[in-house]
């Protein structure tokens, strides 16, 4: 056990005799867990935002600017009878502006109150079986008066294959990055080798155990991917806080954004284990080939 600590403790050392090496290898992983945090987190609000708009049963028609509302309702009566819609809720031009006055502010509401109201009527359509969807759609669309219909689901595909899109980069950005971590961490530990290739030459000389010559490496590379990860873990939760409170102050309460606390833990569980294990290879790769030679084979001799 003694032997044990004496290994870690030079791991760490290790890491601060390198300093500069290690801050360049700091810098590469934090930037490549940043990057899949950030990926991960938008994939996950990109698909609570699709499931909630599924799971809003609610398509909203708009019917033309030149149908009255006398037209507008007869209009509704046409799409109530379709044999996929539940029911049509009428919502009249008067009252949609006076929504959209709440959402505006009382202030700019009163400037524009006096102008011609340019919303439609509308209603807003449930459907009994969404796997009819897009044939319900084209029924309400032939229905003669009505202008035109908020696709919500159209909206959610398009959400989706942005997220596909986005996923896909990142994997290809991560998986570079990964590789240019796992190369800078390996030249940090190669470069402490060297240094120390005077102890490492006279260990093997006397017998020592290629992991008691190892460990001190494989402990530094852990330590780097450990700060790494922990780094990585503040830096997503501030970018996403500030990213989080930008979109509610732009799109409102309505879209739900998911709190970082309820992903916090995970997260910083999979920095670890990714940084770790990026840490560990690093360490691996460096120093193998310093383990097939004898203690005099290691200074040239």
């Amino acid at each position: 056990m003694k032997g044990f600590g004496y290994l870690v403790k030079e791991g760490f050392k290790n890491v601060y005799a390198n300093r500069i090496m290690s801050i360049a290898s700091v810098c590469v992983l934090v930037s490549c867990l940043v990057m899949t945090g950030a990926a991960a987190l938008f994939s996950l609000n990109v698909q609570g935002i699709v499931s909630d708009v599924e799971k809003t049963n609610e398509t909203t028609v708009y019917i033309s600017l030149d149908c009255s509302e006398t037209e507008a309702r007869q209009i509704g009566s046409k799409i109530e009878a379709l044999p996929n819609v539940e029911s049509a809720s009428f919502v009249s031009k008067q009252k949609a502006f006076e929504q959209y006055g709440e959402a505006l502010g009382e202030d700019i509401f009163n400037r524009i109150k006096d102008d011609k109201n340019p919303l439609p009527d509308a209603y807003r359509v449930v459907f009994k079986d969404l796997e009819k969807y897009d044939d319900t759609v084209k029924q309400i669309k032939n229905i003669d008066g009505v202008d035109s219909i908020n696709d919500r689901r159209e909206f959610a595909n398009k959400l989706s294959s942005v997220s596909s899109l986005v996923g896909i980069i990142s994997i290809a950005v991560v998986a570079a990055l990964i590789i240019i971590s796992i190369f800078i961490i390996a030249n940090t530990i190669r470069a402490t080798m060297y240094s120390r290739r005077f102890e490492i030459s006279i260990m093997k000389s006397v017998g020592a155990t290629n992991m008691f010559v190892r460990m001190p490496f494989l402990v530094e590379g852990m330590v780097i991917g450990f700060i790494s990860a922990a780094l990585s873990t503040g830096a997503v939760a501030l970018l996403y806080e500030g990213v989080k409170r930008i979109i509610v102050d732009v799109a409102g309460p309505w879209v739900k954004v998911i709190s970082f606390s309820e992903i916090v833990v995970p997260l910083a569980l999979i920095f670890i284990l990714v940084g770790v294990l990026v840490g560990l290879f690093g360490g691996f790769i460096s120093i193998r080939k310093y383990l097939k030679k004898e203690g005099n084979e290691i200074l040239g001799w």
